[in-house]
């Protein structure tokens, strides 16, 4: 069956993909994937749940076709850089290698069509927990994965009786005090690293929170996740940058799951630069 045709970007930025975990949206991955294409895709970490394999193995075939496809976009000449996180940073041992056209690096330095500079880093060597306290960083992902199980759960109960999706972390996020706080320090302190390395902007992950914002000088994009928000980040041909959000609600997912009943008009969420 021939794929829908695919719009076309500058570049495309993807991070905190989870493959591997329970949580990874992979059918919409792929739905995303399918109906979107660049010359350069960075893939900005935590593309891989190695912390969540390595307590139990779990890798469908929805997941290895996600592998597939991005290997496949290599192929057929996007520019393909993986830049690994703390969940696979197992990959960050073969920084400098070049593996099916997908070229492994720390971090990256990308340049946009109006000759920006932008950063490329996951994010989590900024983060106090991770790099200080790693068994908590472990024991928070725990309560994260099973925040995610049981928003699962609710939101079948939401949709029997008519209600729309509903993130109980995105909530979170938002509205508890420490969070809200947490990723205020986050995004200080990557604009503050962008600042220092001479650059005009970050491109990040990580705390699975999309935005693009202007920070002081510095452009400061997160890229979001494809867990809950399933977002992804965008340049437009003519250097604008996006934030794509793939299908928000419930009843959107499980249609777009459905091999031969994918929307044909995917939402979007703008985000000006």
């Amino acid at each position: 069956m021939d794929e829908p045709a695919a719009t076309r970007y500058r570049t495309l930025f993807l991070s905190d993909l989870h493959l591997g975990s329970r949580g990874c949206q992979a059918e919409l991955l792929l739905d995303f994937l399918r109906h979107n294409d660049a010359d350069s895709i960075y893939l900005v970490g935590d593309i891989v749940d190695g912390w969540r394999l390595k307590n139990g193995w779990y890798w469908p075939q929805s997941h290895n076709d996600v592998v597939q496809k991005l290997l496949r976009k290599a192929r057929k000449g996007a520019k393909v850089v993986y830049v690994p996180g703390n969940h696979d940073e197992f990959a960050r041992g073969y920084i400098g290698n070049n593996f099916g056209g997908v070229e492994v690096a720390d971090d990256a330095l990308h340049t946009t069509v109006d000759g920006k500079r932008m950063l490329i880093i996951h994010g989590d060597q900024f983060d106090i927990v991770v790099r200080h306290a790693r068994w908590l960083a472990f024991l928070g992902d725990w309560a994260y994965e099973l925040a995610v199980v049981l928003n699962t759960h609710y939101n079948r109960l939401r949709r029997r009786f008519g209600f729309g999706y509903w993130s109980f972390s995105a909530w979170a996020k938002l509205k508890v005090k420490d969070a809200v706080n947490f990723i205020g320090d986050f995004e200080e302190t990557l604009a503050a690293e962008a600042a220092k390395r001479g650059v005009d902007g970050v491109v990040c992950g990580h705390i699975h929170h999309a935005a693009i914002k202007r920070i002081h000088d510095v452009l400061y994009i997160n890229t979001g996740d494809f867990v809950e928000s399933c977002s992804a980040v965008a340049e437009h041909a003519d250097g604008r940058f996006e934030v794509l959000t793939w299908l928000t609600t419930a009843r959107e997912r499980e249609t777009a799951a459905k091999p031969t009943e994918f929307p044909q008009h995917p939402h979007s969420e703008r985000a000006a630069a």
